[in-house]
């Protein structure tokens, strides 16, 4: 509900030109930022950098994680603390899904990724723990991969292969084991419909 709040005051204050219809707005944005904070456990000041930051129309966010396999193996990136993922992140503005999936996939993994088929288009609230307070749509690419050289960097630490039987530790909020063996289902599939919440 909170989060409703916040995107109908968002809104609101995107469009309305009224300046007392504005002020209200704006304290019902406060409204879903203090609830928030209660639900949270995070101080109103965190919250509201969070939570309150955009300004013009709300939308979700995007999300690209790219599935590279070899000899039957997915490919997952070990991050700086130690859990895994699938090589991606959020989809810079000037980028298609296609571009920040190869540019991803080189700085965390050093493979240069050449995308083939959308696999899935989650929710991730939907789908990975914990939930965020904005909207954040996760896209999985399924790629072929060519050679690359692989260097520690500020995020990933190692990069390696693994079969559906053998994952280890997941960031799940980046990926969870359904959305990899989904990956798998994909890859191995002569013909794939995009999944889509």
């Amino acid at each position: 509900m909170a989060m409703e709040l916040q995107f109908l005051a968002q809104a609101g204050l995107t469009y309305s030109k009224d300046p007392f219809d504005l002020e209200r707005f704006e304290r019902i944005r406060e409204i879903a930022a203090e609830m928030m904070a209660q639900v949270s456990g995070w101080e109103l000041v965190r919250v509201k950098g969070v939570f309150c930051n955009e300004t013009g129309f709300q939308t979700p966010k995007l999300d690209t994680r790219a599935a590279l396999f070899e000899k039957g193996k997915i490919l997952l990136v070990k991050e700086t603390n130690g859990l895994w993922s699938l090589p991606g992140g959020w989809v810079d503005v000037n980028e298609s899904i296609a571009q920040n999936t190869i540019k991803e996939v080189r700085e965390e993994s050093g493979y240069l990724a050449l995308p083939k088929k959308i696999i899935a288009v989650q929710d991730r609230n939907a789908h990975n723990s914990p939930p965020y307070a904005y909207g954040i749509c996760k896209v999985f690419v399924l790629c072929d991969k060519e050679e690359g050289d692989f260097r520690p960097n500020l995020e990933t630490v190692e990069r390696r292969f693994f079969g559906l039987d053998e994952l280890p530790p997941l960031a799940e909020e980046k990926n969870t084991v359904a959305q990899i063996r989904l990956c798998f289902s994909a890859q191995q599939a002569d013909y794939w419909e995009t999944v889509f919440d």
